[in-house]
């Protein structure tokens, strides 16, 4: 099958069982999800301070820290106005296998990174929709359903970013692999009140 990359397909949904999770403590997933936020933006300020040779990044990385700080403000605000505190930081077990088969020669490492950070985007896009639609709450299910597209064009940034600097077939069968890896990872956690 040729993979098509403007439609980037996860290779398996997200369980049910996930969003009862999610619905079963909405306040845990808006502390995780207000800590994803800000994770991305920090790890699109990092892309440019670790690749600044790579000149077609620098401006796309910066809007996007920017924007998913400002995403990080706005679950803040929800948070506020529910009386949720925000919570020091876990490790991610979905992340931390996702960045286990990340390799380590820079230009090998750059593309990982880079498809890695699709992926997950790609599945926050997913993720939120399926909120988006869980939500009866006339502020956080339109919130929701705006993030999921906003998320859509994350992970296209990073595609974009890929094909530029890689050949499509280089694109390709890296993507394939980490789709792959990323469907397993995503399985192996346990559904909870997260993000992912």
């Amino acid at each position: 099958m040729r993979l098509v990359l403007d439609k980037m397909p996860l290779q398996e949904p997200t369980p049910a069982s996930w969003l009862q999770a999610v619905l079963n403590d909405f306040p845990s997933f808006l502390q995780d999800h207000a800590a994803c936020e800000r994770k991305a933006s920090a790890m699109a300020i990092s892309m440019v301070t670790k690749f600044p040779d790579h000149e077609a990044l620098v401006e796309p990385m910066i809007c996007l820290a920017k924007e998913e700080l400002a995403h990080f403000h706005e679950v803040y605000r929800h948070m506020h106005k529910l009386d949720i505190p925000l919570k020091t930081d876990e490790k991610d077990p979905y992340v931390s296998a996702l960045l286990k088969p990340v390799r380590h020669s820079r230009q090998e490492y750059f593309l990982d990174r880079l498809l890695v950070a699709s992926v997950i985007e790609a599945r926050g896009c997913e993720r939120f929709s399926i909120v988006a639609d869980a939500l009866k709450d006339a502020e956080l299910g339109p919130f929701y359903q705006r993030l999921a597209r906003e998320e859509a064009g994350h992970y296209m940034i990073f595609l974009r970013l890929a094909r530029y600097y890689f050949s499509e077939s280089t694109v390709q069968d890296r993507l394939l692999y980490l789709l792959d890896a990323e469907a397993t990872a995503m399985l192996a956690v346990p559904p909870r009140a997260a993000v992912h």
